[in-house]
């Protein structure tokens, strides 16, 4: 068995990177149950589909909670080790409902901070490709970007998956190093 993830993880990707399944192998290092914090909205059969997948493959020893908009009190009340999956469909609920997205980082990074057992947040790389062709585009990644930046610094680890590979961005300082 892996060891249990630090405090905090940023589990970072691109479609289909690995990165959703890489971030269960976290959090199942530790007992369950474990909490899944699940931010999608479903709007249509093919975005019904993809939530079925990723249930079917999480298993027993999951609890699975909707939580559009309501994250940062969802992580706040988390009885133990959470997967948050994920940040970027968070934000694009938090842009749509007009919501102040830097206030609700703000409570995201305090919720995190205080949750009692480990916190494993699993989110889009959207700023690698080009420059998008649209307002609404472009904030969205601005915002993405800014999120990821702030939340980082705070991680304990931060890893990049691709192909299905976890390449750590940020290691995991030894205990009893300084910050």
């Amino acid at each position: 068995m892996s060891p249990p993830p630090p405090r905090l993880t940023l589990v970072l990707g691109g479609a289909r990177s690995g990165k959703s399944a890489h971030a269960e192998a976290l959090v199942m290092a530790c007992p369950a149950p474990w909490l899944y914090l699940a931010t999608a909205e479903i709007w249509d059969d093919e975005m019904a589909a993809r939530v079925g997948h990723h249930r079917a493959r999480r298993g027993e020893g999951w609890i699975t909670q909707d939580v559009p908009l309501a994250l940062p009190e969802a992580v706040a009340a988390a009885p133990g080790p959470v997967l948050v999956d994920c940040l970027t469909l968070w934000l694009t609920n938090l842009i749509l409902g007009e919501a102040d997205v830097a206030a609700a980082t703000d409570r995201l990074e305090a919720a995190c901070a205080a949750a009692p057992g480990p916190v494993v947040l699993v989110s889009n790389e959207v700023g690698l490709g080009i420059v998008p062709d649209n307002a609404l585009a472009r904030r969205f990644r601005d915002e993405a970007g800014r999120m990821h930046q702030r939340l980082a610094a705070r991680a304990d680890r931060v890893v990049l998956t691709v192909a299905g590979l976890p390449l750590v961005v940020k290691p995991q300082a030894p205990a009893g190093s300084p910050p």
